[in-house]
């Protein structure tokens, strides 16, 4: 083979590139993508691979929000079945949260416990968040929190209400405001479970088998006081803060005036809350219990808008998984059962089938779920097809229509909230740095930013 043909070139009719959808040839060479031509002039690479005629190749996806929970609680999730539904889903980059693991990840000791479980056992690539808790968050224990930028994980997790687990403790307003001065002084970025304890615990406690109820415990003003605080921080101390998975879209006229005004403010949603309704979820049925809630149909038709106005950055999944039992399905009780929903490898179906619906074209969804959250959390490399960066691809087929089964899917526990939801947009291959991904060979990668 010559010294400068590539080793792989893949032919697509169809792709989503940063100047839109076209017929490109890519190529690839040690993993990165070395050149992008016209369909029809590829350059030599030592194999060809087509994408099929009722295919579109994208880059592969970035979810930077993700539960993978192990070590620790690995029954709920662990990193081999995480990455294995992920790569399913088309993803090729997942950054994982702080908790639900037993040790948190707070403290560099913390962080290298996550890694040593993933190393080797991740189909995809990972990294990590930090969390920003009281006991890394006073006026003089904040050096663990410099100490965790330094070891590279992209930012620092905060909950503003009680997280539902004891080791990931809440920040008082003081603390998150010490935690965002140290962030900032080492241009980190504080990202935020944006609902005031205050108001949660002045609403009336859920129970029962109706979600109204539920969602009448976790009412809009739990996000609009929270989010204040976060636009007020943000701007006294310029650093940035992120707004994880908005649920109230009576929160936005908030954020879009803070954006206007320059503070430095970013904001995720995730497909739950763009795909259903609190109207459609049905008695007993805590599967589709999150926090914060589904809200209703209007409010879901708002977040879709601010998505098309760049008020909202990015959609994320927020895979928050649990063991079965937790989701007390005998009893269908919401007061009890836990919250959180197994999102990451259906995301893009669900997104692009509500996406389609409402008329907007693949290239934005890809904008969304690959090129913007690989930007905000600061991964390089991922993200987009652009030459430099990993041959990280999805292969989908964007008008194939299946019904998810959620025997199907890949996490470790079987319960979903789109078990039975017939979807649009199928992924058929997921290739990382330039190779299928094979489920019998852990080929990921842990990532450190910068």
């Amino acid at each position: 083979m010559p010294e400068q043909a590539h080793d792989l070139v893949i032919r697509a009719r169809r792709a989503i590139t940063p100047e839109g959808e076209r017929a490109i040839a890519v190529a690839v060479r040690d993993g990165r993508i070395t050149a992008i031509t016209d369909y029809d002039t590829p350059p030599a690479a030592a194999r060809t691979v087509e994408v099929a005629a009722d295919e579109v190749l994208l880059p592969g996806l970035v979810d930077s929000h993700v539960h993978v929970n192990d070590p620790g609680r690995s029954e709920w999730e662990g990193f081999a079945t995480a990455t294995r539904a992920a790569a399913a889903g088309g993803v090729t980059t997942i950054i994982d949260m702080p908790l639900n693991s037993i040790p948190p990840t707070t403290t560099v000791d913390g962080l290298e416990a996550k890694r040593a479980v993933a190393r080797g056992n991740v189909l995809i690539d990972v990294g990590f968040w930090g969390g920003a808790v009281p006991e890394n968050s006073g006026p003089a224990t904040t050096k663990e929190l410099r100490a965790l930028h330094e070891q590279g994980v992209y930012g620092f997790k905060s909950f503003l209400s009680p997280s539902g687990v004891d080791e990931f403790g809440h920040l008082s307003p003081e603390e998150f405001r010490v935690a965002a001065e140290a962030i900032g002084e080492f241009g980190g970025v504080l990202i935020v479970h944006a609902e005031d304890p205050r108001v949660l615990d002045a609403a009336p406690p859920a129970y029962g088998r109706d979600y109204a109820s539920f969602l009448a415990s976790r009412p809009d003003e739990a996000e609009h006081a929270a989010i204040r605080l976060v636009i007020d921080t943000a701007r006294a101390t310029g650093t940035r803060c992120h707004i994880l998975h908005l649920s109230s879209a009576t929160a936005l006229p908030m954020i879009r005036a803070a954006r206007e005004e320059g503070v430095p403010l970013t904001v995720e949603t995730c497909p739950h809350y763009l795909t259903i309704a609190a109207e459609e979820v049905p008695e007993g049925a805590t599967q589709f219990k999150c926090c914060p809630p589904i809200r209703g149909s209007a409010n879901r038709d708002q977040l879709w808008e601010a998505l098309r106005e760049g008020v909202i950055d990015c959609i994320v999944s927020d895979h928050s998984p649990s063991t079965v039992d937790l989701k007390n399905l005998d009893t269908g009780d919401f007061g009890t059962a836990w919250g959180g929903i197994s999102g990451v490898q259906v995301g893009f179906s669900t997104v692009w089938t509500e996406a389609s619906a409402r008329g907007f074209p693949l290239a934005e969804v890809v904008e969304w779920m690959a090129r913007r959250p690989a930007e905000i959390a600061g991964v390089d490399g991922k993200g987009g097809l652009v030459v430099g960066n990993d041959a990280d691809f999805a292969v989908v087929a964007p008008d194939e229509v299946v019904r998810l089964d959620v025997a199907e899917l890949h996490h470790r526990n079987p319960i979903s909230a789109y078990d039975g939801r017939q979807v649009r947009g199928v992924v058929r291959a997921t290739w990382l740095r330039g190779e299928l991904v094979d489920p019998a060979e852990p080929k990921g990668r842990l990532l450190s930013r910068g």
